[in-house]
């Protein structure tokens, strides 16, 4: 077969994997507009990243740090996956369906913003940061106006028309990055990531409106309530221990080390936690709404996940390795040479970024045949063993101690996952585990 031959099948090949109207058809559409939308945003981060490390103190960064978490810890407490389920529910795309999903999630919202509001002058205080309070009542403004977007901005997942979810998500983020580098070469301080990172919210709700008007009825169907009610239910508290595993370490490292260290840690995890979100991202985008169409179908699942699951293993074990060996080189041209000193928790964080995306896989399996409860005793799991080792870790390591403790907890709940799938879907456990072998030749 010569060269031209080659090419018109690999023609007809992508052909046939993007047009027409199958499940993977439509997913791989998908998974090219959030790709291309997810990489110019995450591109557009890492800039970021590299040009206010070089204008701002890395104690602004520890700050911001505490922010986000403090915040976080909130927004889990109160979260209920109303978007997740409007998703997941066959009669998702109705208008009813639609409308009482938008008022439960601005309720959250400003449930969410009142607590942040009143918990503020504690979290500064017990920190002994005193701008600690305005910078969490400023920033998470933005929490009111991610419960406010447009009801009908749910469709674009649900139906896979992942083009137009790709402007509000991805172009929102974008617009935020460029106003905080604006604001950062105009203020030099910390309020520029502050009013900055609130502001992605802003954009992302105007952009939802634009692209979906229409503004949700008072008129709720007690079944449409009920529904999202009982999916709610199944996910509820899950947010929280997920938040337990992936924010404990900024809470500790932030009361034990000054906030210039916090700020190196941070920003060099940062290195690699960015392209593990634009991953996560995607399965949640991509991966979990097409299972939705699949999700009586155990062996296709299988098929699905085990696929998924071979390239994110293949792409990321040799990924690992690459980060290991040259953290500190990659850190000083990305961040300058005093960031190097985070090679240590960077490379640890790869090895926990890299089982967090397989864990996600999973999660959106369970999340898709409507059984989000099963995903918690993984999650229980690795909240207690983050809390029985992190503090030890960080006292006796160091900074890297936050991502030693990191990695105990994702091993123990990815162990948890796969056997619980076994037990789904029956998934065939020695086909899983051959997946791992080219990969770890490759490494």
């Amino acid at each position: 077969m010569n060269l031209r031959e080659h090419y018109k099948q690999l023609k007809t090949q992508a052909s046939i994997m993007l047009k027409g109207e199958a499940l993977r058809a439509k997913a791989m559409r998908g998974g090219v507009w959030l790709g291309a939308g997810s990489v110019a945003e995450q591109a557009s981060r890492f800039a970021r990243n590299m040009i206010l490390t070089r204008i701002l103190a890395p104690s602004a960064f520890g700050a911001m740090a505490i922010v986000m978490s403090s915040s976080a810890i909130v927004g889990a407490l109160t979260e209920v996956g109303v978007r997740q389920a409007v998703i997941q529910n066959r009669r998702g795309q109705e208008k009813e369906y639609l409308d009482a999903g938008w008022w439960l999630g601005l309720g959250r919202a400003i449930i969410t913003y009142l607590i942040i509001f009143a918990m503020a002058p504690l979290v500064a205080h017990f920190y002994g940061l005193a701008d600690l309070s305005s910078l969490l009542r400023v920033t998470l403004l933005g929490t009111l106006f991610d419960g406010a977007m447009s009801p009908r901005s749910a469709l674009a997942q649900k139906d896979l028309k992942f083009g137009r979810w790709m402007v509000i998500s991805n172009g929102g983020g974008i617009c935020g990055v460029i106003l905080t580098v604006v604001l950062s070469l105009v203020m030099h301080d910390v309020w520029a990531l502050a009013i900055g990172f609130g502001s992605e919210s802003i954009f992302r709700c105007v952009l939802s409106y634009i692209l979906y008007p229409g503004f949700p009825s008072l008129a709720w169907e007690r079944g449409a309530i009920r529904d999202l009610y009982e999916f709610s239910k199944q996910a509820f508290g899950l947010s929280f221990l997920n938040l337990i595993f992936s924010r404990t370490d900024i809470f500790v490292l932030g009361k034990l080390y000054p906030a210039t260290a916090l700020g190196l840690y941070s920003m060099g995890v940062a290195l690699i936690v960015t392209p593990s979100i634009f991953l996560t991202s995607m399965f949640a985008q991509t991966l979990f709404p097409a299972l939705t169409h699949v999700q009586d179908d155990k062996e296709r699942i299988n098929r699905i996940l085990i696929e998924v699951s071979s390239w994110v293993i293949l792409l990321g074990l040799p990924g690992v390795a690459v980060i290991c060996l040259w953290g500190r080189p990659l850190l000083s041209v990305a961040y300058g040479a005093r960031y190097a000193a985070a090679a240590g928790p960077l490379a640890v964080a790869s090895g926990v970024a890299f089982l967090n995306l397989l864990n996600a896989a999973i999660t959106c399996v369970f999340t898709a045949v409507g059984r989000p409860a099963l995903h918690r005793r993984a999650v229980t799991a690795s909240a207690v063993a983050m809390l029985i080792v992190i503090y030890p870790a960080c006292k006796l390591l160091g900074m890297v101690g936050g991502q030693v403790a990191a990695l105990v907890a994702i091993i123990i709940s990815y162990l948890l996952q796969v056997f619980r799938m076994r037990s789904l879907t029956g998934l065939n456990l020695l086909r899983y585990a051959r997946t791992f072998v080219p990969a770890a030749l490759a490494s």
